[in-house]
This record gives structure tokens, sequence and C-alpha cells, in this order.
């Protein structure tokens, strides 16, 4: 057969109406598996697909979650993009992934174009919104949630880990492995998840009597990274730290590179490296990263609870907002405590 196929071809070739068809290839309409086994066929045959933005403007809905990430390289969303990917696949929904930058006006056109493409939600990940953008999706009637980030916006739901706790849990460890000169390499400056974490480390080092021993900024990418470590180690002995708490894991790998590969230092015999967040390669025989895991399958979870409470109870639906507690998992990057040092680690193995 040449041309488009149609639906009533295939109500045609079913022997059932055309309204029946439309029901087979709608998610969660009411149909007898006999009914739509006969029109399954029918389709195959004649190689029918159906239109699912047509379906969209007739219904209102299209299925369709709007997903906006801003550091696409960082192996931690990857992983976080296929997790939403299966469990909105098991709602009977699919995402449609758009980059942006983190500069305002860049996120707004992004979102814009969203918009057009009629979703049913938005879910922002690692990205900070702003009020107008917020109120247009609103008023297009789209629900927007917040992963990764929180923001003081009303009408917006944010899941987030516990990045202060986190970043406590990181001092108390390298506190209680002897370190003294704990570095820092700070990620984006105006992330909610960047300055937690700092604050984490900082209170904790704080209530130890210790200083922060150096700073850079890594803003979570690589090169920035790169550049950063060099500053901050490459130096003379006493000038540099003995650890070095970086604020992901995407920096921390970079960082790991640098330190054995340029500056010639032993990991960790000279220096304790310490990230967050977990992603995949951290547990890499060749990183062998100690990091606080953010709990990526409960923090996917509630993000989807929040976001079908706006498309399911619009008029009920309440903003929330959620941070997950996650482990310290203590692997070979960093010096380990001594056993009647172990106050505030919370690794299973202490």
């Amino acid at each position: 057969m040449t041309g488009k196929v149609t639906s009533q071809q295939v109500a045609e070739l079913a022997g059932v109406s055309q309204s029946a068809v439309s029901r087979v290839f709608t998610p969660g309409a009411s149909v007898s598996k006999k009914m739509a086994l006969k029109v399954r066929e029918s389709a195959e045959q004649l190689g029918y697909r159906p239109n699912v933005l047509a379906r969209a403007m007739v219904s209102g809905k299209s299925r369709i979650i709007g997903i906006v990430v801003s550091y696409f390289e960082n192996q931690f969303y990857t992983e976080i993009l296929a997790k939403f990917s299966e469990a909105l696949k098991e709602r009977g929904y699919h995402i449609l992934i758009f980059m942006a930058s983190v500069e305002s006006h860049a996120l707004e056109e992004v979102m814009n174009d969203i918009l057009d493409y009629q979703v049913d939600g938005i879910i922002v990940a690692s990205v900070n919104l702003t009020s107008d953008i917020v109120d247009g999706c609103h008023s297009a009637g789209v629900p927007v949630v917040l992963f990764n980030r929180s923001q003081d916006i009303a009408g917006v739901s944010a899941i987030t880990s516990e990045n202060f706790a986190g970043g406590r849990k990181v001092a108390d460890f390298l506190l209680s492995g002897g370190h003294k000169k704990i570095g820092y390499i700070a990620g984006w400056e105006q992330a909610s998840t960047q300055r937690d974490r700092e604050r984490g480390l900082i209170s904790a080092l704080e209530d130890a009597n210790v200083e922060m021993f150096a700073r850079e900024v890594g803003n979570f990418n690589t090169e920035e990274a790169r550049e950063a470590t060099r500053r901050m180690f490459q130096c003379p002995e006493e000038k540099r730290p003995d650890a070095v708490f970086v604020a992901n894991d995407h920096m921390a790998l970079t960082v790991m590179d640098v330190l054995r590969y340029e500056c010639n230092l032993r990991i960790p015999e000279d220096v304790s490296v310490v990230g967050y967040d977990d992603a995949p390669p951290a547990a890499w025989p060749t990183y062998n990263l100690t990091t606080v895991r953010q709990r990526s399958n409960i923090m996917v979870e509630e993000t989807l609870n929040a976001l079908f409470e706006w498309i399911e109870s619009p008029e009920t639906a309440r903003c929330r907002t959620i941070a997950i507690d996650g482990p310290l998992m203590v692997r070979g990057s960093a010096r380990l405590p001594e056993a009647n040092n172990t106050q505030g680690i919370t690794d299973e193995r202490f």
C-alpha cells in the first residue's frame, strides 16, 4: 500500500469503528482483548502508525513529559534520564529532552519551545528557574518540578538530596581521617546544590575549629575543574591541601586525573579526594572514588509523584520541597579513619 495509512482504513480491514481503533491506541482506554488483537493485527498488516500529536490536540493530553538538562556531559544525568524514561514508560508516558545553558534568557527560549510541543508536564534538572518562566508554564496549564535544585519560587515543587548534610558528612569523614588542610572545588556558584554542599562542609569544619584551607571554582565543567586543580595543587607542598572535596563526581574524576598525571601526586597517600553523586564511573576501579550517594531511584520517584499530583489533580495539588538523605560511599580515593575515630561517619563499614 502506498501513501499514509489512516485509522479509517484500519477500521475497515478490522471490521470495527474508527473510534474503536482510536481506543486501542490510546493508553488506558477501555477495550476488549479480542478487539485490541483484531485492530493491532490489521494495523500491522497495513503498516499503520497512530498520530500521537494529532490525538493530543483532540484529547488535550500528549502523554509527553519535557525534561530540561544543562550538564548532559555529567554521567549522573545520563543515568537519571534513563531512569526517568523507564519510569515514565511504565506510566504510559514518553520524554522529550531539551538542552539549556544555565542562563535564564536561554532557558526561557527552551521553555517556550517545550510548551509548543503540548507537553503535559516539565522536569527541570540542574537549571535555575525564574518567576516569569514559571508563570508562563502555569498560564499554559503545564506543571513544573525542579530536580536536583531548590528555589524559593511559588508554585514549584523541588526534589533534592540532603546536600547540607552531605557536605557535613564529607567534612566529618576527612577530619576523622586526620586531615587538617581540606580544600574545596566548588560548582556553579548560583546552584542551590553547590551552595548547600559547601555550607555543610564549612559548618562541620567550624564545629571542629578548622578553617577551609583552599577554595577554587570548577563550575561543574571539565576544563574549569582541570584549571581549578592546577591552581590548587601546582604549588609547594606546604601550600597545597592534603584533602579535597569536589562538588560533584563529574569534576572529581577530572581532579583525580590531574593530580595523578600532571601533579604526580598519589591518591590517597598524598591527597584524599571525595566527590558527590555516586555517578556510575565513581565505582570503576580506575577511580574508586569515595563520594556521597544521591539516591537517584527515590529522587526520580518523588519527582514524578510531585509532577503527576499536579497533572492529575491540579485543584488539590500542593507544592513540596523534599530532600533525600544519602550515604557516604567509602572507597579507595580517601584516607580511612582510624577504627576509634569514626564519629559522624555513616558508611555501613564503620
